[in-house]
């Protein structure tokens, strides 16, 4: 197989006590776990690292082989390494509430990269919320001994959540996924969580899952956060696309690419620059990707590894993609 040209990735899967079914149900995901909880559609963290479909071969052990395929840009983001990290999560019951250390600090203390991230709300049931920071300025004092009496949810700032929201997470950002949302996350290739409650739940095993509460402490932002709003979104129109910028920061950017090439009967243009690789997550309908004798089907739930630099290629179909690059 030629690597200079797209290709599918397998995700690695995830069975936390909090997921349900609908990563298999409504993405058509092959697992064996149960709950299944998140896949991580593309990743080189060694906690879950994405396949290449089409052989046996970890994306890693492909981007050893190939680093140019990162791209220029994305390679300096993380000094070579992979930089991010692209999930779909299934939130049957609450996340934790918890937070992410920053760059800085997660390199002092974990030698890891912290954890900036981004979330796509791909469905919510009704009066679904999750959870964004605090309502008010709060101490550590005021956190620990809420924590203590089982009250730390009063000090919450829940937000009401709406298929098609976005919510950018900072590093710092105390925040908890609801129960009832399906979400697309973007984030750094990061697996540190600091735990700050989790409502006295059991594993499998009968036992609590570990609190981080020091160090959460130590990273959390304590001031009010403001509830998001969300921003107002331009869609700009190409033969057979519609796209719009849902996400800009110093580690990635994402842009929701609707493909619809059966009304004007016109092939999409696409192709990759040599600042960075993209994936294309397919998180409604199907398509095919063309170019110089190549032909790649996707649907619902497959992410596309597009190489940086990469040929001219065609997209046809009638799907929603998620556009990753950094």
């Amino acid at each position: 197989m030629s690597y200079n040209i797209p290709f599918l990735l397998k995700p690695a899967a995830k069975d936390y006590l909090w997921g349900g079914s609908r990563l298999k149900d409504d993405f058509n995901l092959e697992c064996d776990i149960s709950p299944f909880a998140e896949a991580w559609v593309c990743s080189c963290h060694p906690d879950g690292e994405s396949f290449i479909s089409a052989e046996n071969k970890t994306l890693s052990e492909l981007l050893a082989e190939h680093p140019e395929y990162l791209g220029t840009h994305a390679a300096s983001v993380a000094n070579g390494a992979f930089p991010i990290l692209i999930k779909l999560i299934d939130a049957k019951k609450d996340l934790s509430v918890q937070v992410h250390p920053d760059d800085e600090y997660a390199a002092a203390h974990e030698n890891s990269l912290g954890k900036t991230e981004m979330w796509y709300v791909l469905d919510a049931k009704p009066n679904t919320q999750l959870v964004y920071g605090f309502k008010q300025d709060v101490s550590e004092d005021v956190v620990q001994s809420a924590i203590d009496s089982g009250e730390i949810e009063q000090y919450l700032n829940h937000v009401d959540v709406h298929p098609n929201d976005l919510f950018y997470i900072e590093a710092g950002t105390v925040h908890a996924i609801g129960a009832g949302c399906l979400i697309a996350e973007i984030q750094e290739s990061s697996n540190l969580t600091y735990r700050l409650y989790d409502y006295h739940r059991v594993d499998k095993n009968g036992k609590e899952r570990p609190l981080h509460i020091r160090q959460a402490l130590q990273v959390a932002n304590m001031k009010s956060s403001a509830t998001p709003r969300q921003p107002m979104r331009v869609l700009k129109y190409q033969n057979g696309t519609a796209s719009e910028l849902l996400c800009r920061c110093k580690y990635f950017q994402v842009e929701r690419l609707l493909l619809n090439t059966e009304v004007q009967r016109k092939l999409a243009t696409y192709r990759t620059g040599s600042n960075s690789f993209h994936c294309l997550l397919c998180v409604n309908g199907c398509g095919s990707m063309s170019g110089d004798g190549v032909m790649l089907n996707f649907f619902k739930g497959d992410c596309v590894f597009v190489p940086a630099d990469s040929m001219d290629l065609k997209l046809h179909g009638k799907a929603q993609l998620l556009d990753i690059s950094c």
